[in-house]
């Protein structure tokens, strides 16, 4: 005999409520076992395609793992420096950026001044807005830089998720093909073809989004990396790591690695007075340059948009850029950093979800009445 529709619905609500509550007090501790089933399922079809090439579960495993390790190590002594190295100084240069924030101003103002004689070259109430500004990122950035750096709890946390994510990866990729096959094995039988029917949907779209998603974002990052550090941008790395890292938000990754990118070439490339020699020069301000640095998030974009997602990601993800953003900042705001590991796979959940209810929805009778009935 079934269960009612009514008593099945408080028992997944209460699921729903532990889970979160879980969730929230356990954040911290679950956070390198969410991060490792993550790359778990990501590594899957790789073992799944050596177990086809003629390797067992076991020793296809630990052919990912040493070639994981392997990857880690060549990263860690070639790239990770490098990225260390210009974060820190991409701090100070902000630092010192924000320092010369007034003096920066004064200077646009008078080159604008020259060029267009109708701007109102005093700008006094903007120019005190920037000054404050200044001040006050100044006043508040020391305090943060040195928190994230002196963090006792924030290095012992990196420590955790370096020892804890590789081990945990190792075991449930191990086992993966073994846990589905429990999870499916306790499926209520009343509803074990539409949940089979929701979870595919919920593969492909993961898939889909996640593994499209993650690539794009690994190309994007190495082409913003490489093609600024040949454009001769200061901290060219860094940038293109950072917008490469966020570019699976839309249009965020290239606003904020372009603004950036720009403001560093600005920064960089905008004349001013040199000494050279011993003696004053007049330096110009170098409009080749940023126009470069602009043209290369132009072109990313360009290139994002009209060949690496429909290729990757294809068009049928079904998770709306707003339901994404939405997803993140509601997930990030109430469970912090392990919400935001989690925001993804949440809401392509619920989008599949809310897809078949609403299927289920236009095919009762509360949407057809009376015309379903004269049918």
């Amino acid at each position: 005999m079934a269960l009612p529709s009514q008593k099945q619905l408080q028992y997944w609500g209460i699921f729903a409520v532990v889970f979160a509550v879980l969730l929230y007090a356990l954040g911290d501790v679950l956070a390198p076992f969410i991060i490792g089933g993550a790359i778990a399922y990501l590594l899957d079809p790789i073992a799944d395609r050596l177990e086809a090439w003629g390797l067992s579960r076991a020793m296809a495993t630990v052919v990912i793992t040493i070639s994981g390790i392997l990857i880690f190590i060549l990263l860690f002594l070639l790239v990770v420096p490098t990225l260390i190295g210009q974060l820190g100084q991409l701090i100070s240069q902000i630092g010192q950026i924000v320092e010369n924030l007034p003096e920066t101003w004064t200077r646009i103002k008078a080159s604008l001044a020259e060029r267009f004689t109708f701007i109102d070259a005093e700008g006094d109430f903007l120019e005190q807005q920037m000054a404050n500004l200044g001040a006050a990122i100044q006043s508040r950035s020391g305090e943060v830089v040195t928190t994230l750096l002196n963090s006792a709890q924030g290095i012992i946390n990196v420590i955790v998720l370096v020892v804890i994510v590789p081990v945990v990866t190792f075991y449930l990729l191990l086992d993966w093909d073994r846990m589905v096959a429990q999870i499916d094995d306790m499926l209520p039988r009343d509803h074990q073809e539409t949940v089979r029917d929701l979870g595919r949907q919920i593969d492909r779209t993961l898939a889909s989004f996640i593994r499209g998603q993650g690539t794009v974002c690994l190309v994007l990052g190495t082409y913003y990396a490489i093609a600024l550090m040949l454009a001769g941008l200061n901290f060219g790395l860094i940038v293109g790591f950072i917008a490469g890292l966020i570019s699976f938000i839309p249009y965020v990754g290239a606003l904020v690695g372009g603004v950036l990118a720009i403001g560093l070439a600005l920064f960089q490339w905008w004349g001013g007075t040199e000494m050279v020699d011993g003696q004053s020069v007049e330096a110009a301000t170098n409009w080749l340059r940023i126009g470069i640095v602009a043209a290369i998030f132009m072109a990313g974009q360009f290139f994002e948009g009209n060949i690496l997602t429909p290729n990757l990601v294809g068009q049928s993800v079904g998770l709306h850029p707003v339901w994404l953003i939405l997803a993140l900042s509601v997930f990030g705001s109430l469970f912090g950093f392990v919400g935001m590991l989690v925001a993804v796979p949440v809401a392509a959940v619920i989008g599949v979800v809310a897809r078949f209810l609403i299927a289920e929805y236009k095919s009762g009778q509360l949407y057809k009445g009376h015309i379903g009935k004269d049918s």
